[in-house]
């Protein structure tokens, strides 16, 4: 996305929720906006809705962790097929209580995206109309993709290391 277009988008999300911006950034050339949680929905909609940005297709909806900030995001991408433009947003939630409301009320397809993203992050999308484990067992108590587990079981003693290019 060329800076025009980048500026054009940020200025269609400062005219209406400038005091919801916490931070902008252009990482590889995506422009990527960090937001407030309570109105993301309200700004996607907004986004969707304007005649200049019209993102009415929903890229991808994920979490990231990051425990040192014991924070857990939601990242959202949005595009405009119109202008072919795009913008993530992401909005950082308490690793304790994850919680945000859903937008299947925007896009349909956030269903099973948010299902995948409370099934591996924990994250509580409320209003969500089924919102279960997709992918891991229903009586699964962890979340998996947060990394608050070591990457191997440290109790094993039939391996190697040295099998593993370590010493």
């Amino acid at each position: 996305m060329e800076g025009s277009a980048q500026e054009k988008t940020i200025g269609i999300l400062k005219e209406k929720y400038e005091d919801q911006i916490l931070h902008i950034d252009t990482p590889y050339d995506f422009l990527t906006v960090s937001l407030k949680a309570e109105k993301i929905i309200e700004i996607i909609q907004h986004l969707y809705h304007h005649p200049e940005g019209k993102f009415q297709y929903l890229t991808t909806l994920c979490g990231i962790h990051y425990p040192d900030l014991q924070q857990i995001a939601v990242m959202y991408q949005v595009h405009s097929l119109t202008t072919n433009n795009r913008v993530r947003l992401k909005v950082f939630l308490p690793e304790a209580n994850p919680v945000v409301p859903t937008l299947t009320t925007v896009f349909s397809a956030a269903n099973w995206l948010e299902r995948e993203t409370y099934d591996y992050f924990g994250v509580i999308f409320q209003g969500h109309p089924n919102l279960k484990r997709i992918l891991n067992v229903d009586d699964m108590i962890i979340f998996p993709m947060r990394k608050e587990y070591p990457l191997e079981d440290q109790t094993r003693e039939d391996k190697n290391d040295s099998m593993f290019g370590r010493e």
